[in-house]
């Protein structure tokens, strides 16, 4: 125990037991603390894994990417917050890269960030719009909380910030079929949000967007150097947002014919 570093490691899960596992015990051996919040619908098997690893699992209703993250963080007792999600893995190389900060007297940053790097179909991308992908996770407790506008969740950060070398690998999505699927829902709060403060979809969003996007990410950030996945990769960005815009346009549409 004596090895182990000052840090709680917090995650929010869903239906996670296929992969969670693999996420705790790139940290187990090396942290003091495992948190997860859970959704309280879960039953497939998460929560057992969790404890296997030696976490604290709390059951709580959904609250939104940031009231879940923010409610596990008030759970952890450590000086440090590692935050991750269930289809991360901490490297070797990050693991001593995040021991070497955390073992000094006095820490140059109140946070720090990292790349990230997902595995995708067969392959790690190492370029294109995925890459470095920087995730601000690790952070002293109290120096931080999360902020934002649903989905999308950030750390807004009382300090410096600081930057580590190594990747966090990131598993997360486990075919081309089930990343489509998630598209639609991941754009409504999007699409509520612009259609509630009244704007529009014109030309600029739903042609110039989209492909500034793909040029952006095949050509500017080199993603034809990931072969056909970084080819995939560009379009699908290039679709995602033109489906938010076209979303947005259809709930204008949708909410103008109601009496």
């Amino acid at each position: 125990m004596s090895n182990r570093l000052p840090i709680s490691v917090c995650l929010v899960s869903g239906a996670e037991a296929h992969r969670i596992g693999q996420t705790l015990e790139s940290v187990a051996t090396w942290t003091s603390e495992i948190v997860v919040v859970l959704n309280e619908e879960v039953q497939d098997g998460t929560e057992e894994v969790a404890v296997r690893f030696g976490a604290r699992v709390f059951r709580e209703p959904w609250k939104g990417f940031i009231g879940q993250k923010n409610s596990v963080a008030e759970k952890c007792t450590q000086p440090w917050l590692l935050n991750l999600d269930a289809d991360e893995v901490v490297t070797p190389e990050l693991a001593a890269e995040i021991r070497a900060v955390v073992s000094q007297p006095q820490p140059t940053h109140a946070a720090y960030e990292f790349p990230r790097c997902t595995f995708y179909c067969g392959r790690w991308i190492r370029h294109g719009d995925w890459y470095p992908d920087r995730v601000l996770r690790l952070y002293r407790t109290g120096a931080a909380h999360w902020v934002g506008e649903e989905p999308h969740a950030y750390l807004q950060v009382r300090g410096s910030i600081g930057r580590l070398r190594s990747d966090l690998q990131h598993h997360s999505n486990e075919s081309i079929a089930r990343q489509i699927a998630k598209i639609a829902p991941y754009h409504a709060d999007f699409v509520q949000r612009r259609v509630a403060a009244e704007k529009r979809s014109g030309g600029f969003e739903l042609v110039i967007r989209p492909v500034w996007r793909f040029l952006r990410a095949y050509f500017l950030r080199l993603g034809f150097l990931d072969g056909w996945q970084g080819l995939y990769i560009a379009g699908l960005s290039c679709f995602s947002t033109l489906t938010r815009y076209a979303m947005v346009s259809e709930a204008r549409e949708q909410s103008s014919k109601q009496p």
